[in-house]
């Protein structure tokens, strides 16, 4: 897949995908470039590369796929939803699954792709445009997915986003009730909000932690047997109805918790209180600041101050040079502190 993700236009990059539909690993990835980098030999020139094939129909395929993981017997009737999608890969078919599911109105946007303006002030990561839209038209909420389409991030009827890990624990605690959980669990990454921990115990659950990314995710419910999973950022893995996250289909899932409740989104989407949480990034030059003794020992201090009240993670970006400073605790004025004394003790050794 050439995509931009969640990102600009000009950040367009390749997605590559295994045979089983899942992601490849990194490992994978990067003996592939490790390839490529030492020895083009035996590649195919650029004349004898493949054949392509075209499926005309592959829209309505894939709109069916995702109306059959919807309850059967269950509509969207007497439901006003907006869809934001990014000007990205579901601009066309996620209002079509909302309408040909019964919903009364469907309100689409970023709907307009021109090649350059995915995500362009839209779509999940950029979600005021849904939030004012579901407000301004009385809207029951909003859903905004990325450009791939893969992320989902929601609005209820007031405006108010809401993340993944809420949408997490409504799914979470929706199948457990009906026996639909392969675990008594899901999987989160460290991003994840303490609160969504802690909710999750009460319900006699496990919150199963991996590294940031929804591939690592996917990885250990694979390994471990789980069936849901996903990140705070909208990733949502559900692996009854598809191999990898689909914004669509996790949207569909949150919508028929809704309606089997018969409560507003406003009360569903907010089952538990999230943690203060602070994030902020240092930039640096060269060598990681992070392997240096000073910062772990400062790290390990941070973490043991907070107790069981917070905690602490410190981790270097994937894509930059950059080390991000996360800090979360019942008390905002400890996690702000906390969290500003690492940052100014990283920059000082980056400088």
């Amino acid at each position: 897949m050439i995509t931009a993700s969640h990102n600009k236009s000009q950040d367009n990059g390749i997605k590559f995908f295994g045979p089983d539909g899942r992601k490849l690993s990194d490992e994978a990835e990067m003996a592939i470039e490790a390839y490529l980098e030492e020895d083009t030999r035996g590649l195919a020139a650029a004349e004898d590369l493949g054949r392509v094939k075209r499926y005309e129909d592959m829209q309505a395929r894939y709109i069916e796929k995702v109306k059959a993981s919807f309850p059967r017997r269950m509509r969207l009737e007497g439901l006003k939803i907006v869809i934001d999608c990014a000007n990205g890969a579901g601009y066309r078919t996620a209002p079509d699954v909302l309408w040909e599911l019964g919903a009364d109105e469907v309100i689409p946007i970023g709907v307009n792709p021109d090649g350059f303006n995915i995500n362009e002030n839209c779509g999940s990561t950029h979600t005021d445009l849904m939030s004012k839209t579901v407000v301004e038209s009385g809207a029951d909420l909003g859903i905004a997915l990325d450009g791939d389409a893969d992320r989902l991030i929601m609005c209820d009827e007031k405006g108010r986003v809401i993340d993944g890990d809420q949408l997490l624990a409504l799914i979470a605690t929706g199948w457990h009730e009906k026996r639909l959980l392969a675990k008594p669990g899901i999987v989160a990454t460290v991003m994840s909000n303490l609160g969504l921990e802690r909710y999750m115990h009460d319900q006699k659950l496990e919150l199963i932690r991996t590294a940031v990314g929804d591939r690592h995710v996917a990885a250990r419910m694979r390994a471990d047997g789980y069936n849901v999973g996903g990140e705070q950022s909208g990733h949502i893995l559900m692996t009854d109805f598809t191999p990898t996250g689909d914004g669509t289909v996790a949207a569909v899932q949150v919508l028929a918790e809704l309606i089997r409740a018969q409560r507003p989104a406003s009360e569903m989407l907010n089952l538990f209180e999230p943690v203060p949480q602070l994030l902020k990034n240092v930039r640096y030059a060269g060598e990681s600041p992070l392997e240096m003794r000073e910062v772990q020992d400062a790290i390990k201090d941070a973490d043991a101050a907070f107790g069981n009240s917070g905690r602490v993670l410190v981790r270097a970006s994937g894509t930059e040079p950059l080390i991000r400073v996360m800090a979360e605790g019942d008390d905002p004025a400890k996690v702000e502190k906390i969290t500003d004394d690492l940052v100014s003790l990283i920059a000082k050794i980056a400088a």
